[in-house]
């Protein structure tokens, strides 16, 4: 194990801080946990009439089954509608699903039922106050971590419950172009995205976790019914009252689309996988 050097800075606070909203505040669902069920509840009833799956979620799915041998004992934290779920079940030979949500957890279950998946199994819990009764070859999660205050508890776990490999994927970053653009040129606030995996790499390398990163390529199409539904919804990030639309508006066609007639917004972003081989148990100081 690699301690390296004592950073003079505390990424669990800095996890914290990037939780809160642009106004300085925590937003109602990272601290309610009726209206987090709430918002999945309605969710999913909306997620069931559709099919389709994007692109990018395949992309890096594929990356996340390199990780999973046939016959694991594979372990998903905070599976939300199942976008690596049924495809890491798939290769198991068995998956646990722990999510704080009641309806995702039933979702699944349905889900599965269907799918003529019978290695799957269930826990009600949030992940940072669970203990595994067992370790698990894989312990995964993706975009799982966002309302996690004992984010370093989370980490603990994961290292403490992985035999072979613990992995973390965020999608979070970067930005879409045009808002730096905006940014850069006009000076107008933007609501940029406060948390990333560099939060959650320098959190594990203080809790002495060599931890591997892995940026993954991804690309996703936004497609609009009208014009004014692609501005505004793309512009909806400025934070300043009054600004001169115009001016936002023609920085932002230059990443103007178009799809079967509709206008659409290609984003090229990135994922980032941090994968580690626990080597020890770490026990952190309540």
């Amino acid at each position: 194990m690699y301690y390296g050097v004592k950073l003079m800075m505390n990424a669990k606070s800095a996890w914290l801080e990037g939780m809160k909203n642009w106004e300085g505040r925590l937003p109602e669902r990272m601290i309610d946990d009726q209206l987090e069920e709430s918002f999945w509840d309605q969710f999913l009833q909306r997620k069931r009439a559709e099919v389709a799956t994007d692109g990018y979620v395949q992309e890096l799915g594929r990356e996340l089954l390199s990780f999973i041998e046939e016959g694991d004992e594979v372990l998903e934290i905070g599976p939300g509608w199942g976008n690596y779920t049924f495809a890491a079940a798939s290769k198991a030979g068995a998956l646990t699903c722990v999510d704080s949500s009641a309806s995702v957890l039933g979702y699944l279950e349905r889900e599965a039922r269907a799918k003529g998946l019978s290695n799957m199994s269930f826990v009600h819990a949030k992940w940072e106050e669970y203990e595994p009764p067992a370790r698990h070859d894989v312990v995964f999660g993706v975009n799982c971590y966002y309302r996690m205050q004992a984010i370093d508890q989370a980490m603990a776990n994961m290292n403490n419950a992985a035999k072979r490999w613990a992995v973390i994927g965020m999608t979070s970053g970067p930005e879409k172009p045009h808002y730096w653009e905006i940014y850069e040129k006009l000076g107008y606030k933007i609501r940029f995205s406060r948390r990333d995996y560099i939060h959650l790499t320098n959190l594990l390398y203080e809790l002495g976790i060599d931890v591997n990163c892995k940026i993954v390529p991804l690309q996703k199409t936004y497609v609009y019914e009208t014009m004014e539904q692609f501005v505004s919804q793309n512009l909806s990030a400025i934070m300043e009252t009054d600004y001169d639309r115009a001016k936002a508006e023609a920085i932002l066609l230059n990443h103007l689309s178009w799809v079967d007639g509709k206008p659409a917004y290609v984003h090229h972003f990135k994922a980032a996988l941090l994968y580690w081989r626990p080597e020890r148990t770490i026990s952190l100081t309540r």
